[in-house]
């Protein structure tokens, strides 16, 4: 379920900022409560705010003799204090994004902003920011992600159903020998925060990679693999230069 809400407090209020100046207003305006406690003051003009408190620490309100609200960010202060109220709501709210397919448990949209997710029952899979979704369906009913680790790869969205990870794992763990020169361990793959080729011999030995966007398409002076990205050929090790010192291939007429 969504568990998200925007609050929506809307009538005749008189609005006090205190900061480092003290403005008041007064008027029939609509107050919007995001979910990360943003607290915006709308009137009939413009598309800006009349008042406004970015991320507040604390929001608190209370609806006795119709209502009032105050918000809290460090040294400034934010209060509105209704004299005639016209409509107090809560709705479920979640981040819009681009519509990728339908949720298989609820038949409703799923759209993808920083993650996947349903509009409907608000279920949420995380997909890497490079990856592209496909039209194609999973047997499971979700759609079908490409991600490129090394090789490219189709996997579910759903890391329960198909794991991205044990397929990477699968085509390169020990793959690679670790290039320290007195270590003879391989490289495994392991997830640390994101996928990345670390040596066995931790923490005897600390080397390791991250698995960059990109597809293998050679080796590097240095024994490594090099990876064609989209901004060009790269050594597993990103501050490896010797991939830039690899003379060119010329034809060679007979």
């Amino acid at each position: 379920m969504i568990d998200d809400a925007i609050r929506v407090l809307a009538g005749d209020c008189t609005v006090i900022t205190e900061g480092t100046d003290r403005s008041e207003y007064r008027g029939r305006v609509t107050t919007i409560v995001k979910p990360d406690n943003t607290v915006l003051v709308h009137d009939v003009d413009g598309y800006q705010p009349v008042a406004w408190l970015t991320r507040a620490d604390s929001v608190s309100s209370d609806r006795t003799d119709d209502f009032t609200l105050l918000a809290k960010k460090d040294a400034q202060t934010l209060r509105i204090a209704a004299h005639e109220q016209d409509g107090f709501a809560h709705y479920p709210a979640s981040a819009a994004g681009t519509p990728v397919g339908t949720c298989p448990d609820c038949d409703s949209a799923l759209v993808r902003s920083s993650s996947v997710h349903c509009v409907g029952c608000g279920h949420r899979y995380g997909v890497p920011t490079d990856a592209t979704v496909r039209d194609d369906r999973c047997e499971c009913g979700l759609p079908r992600m490409r991600v490129e680790r090394g090789l490219a790869f189709d996997v579910c969205l759903d890391r329960n159903c198909e794991s991205l990870d044990e397929a990477v794992r699968e085509a390169f763990d020990r793959e690679w020998d670790c290039p320290e020169p007195n270590c003879d361990g391989d490289l495994r793959i392991l997830r640390r925060g994101g996928l990345i080729a670390d040596c066995e011999r931790y923490p005897d030995c600390d080397t390791g990679f991250a698995m960059p966007a990109g597809v293998v398409d050679g080796e590097c002076g240095c024994g490594l693999p090099t990876f064609e990205t989209s901004s060009g050929t790269r050594c597993l090790d990103a501050t490896c230069e010797q991939v830039l010192e690899q003379p060119l291939e010329v034809g060679v007429e007979d």
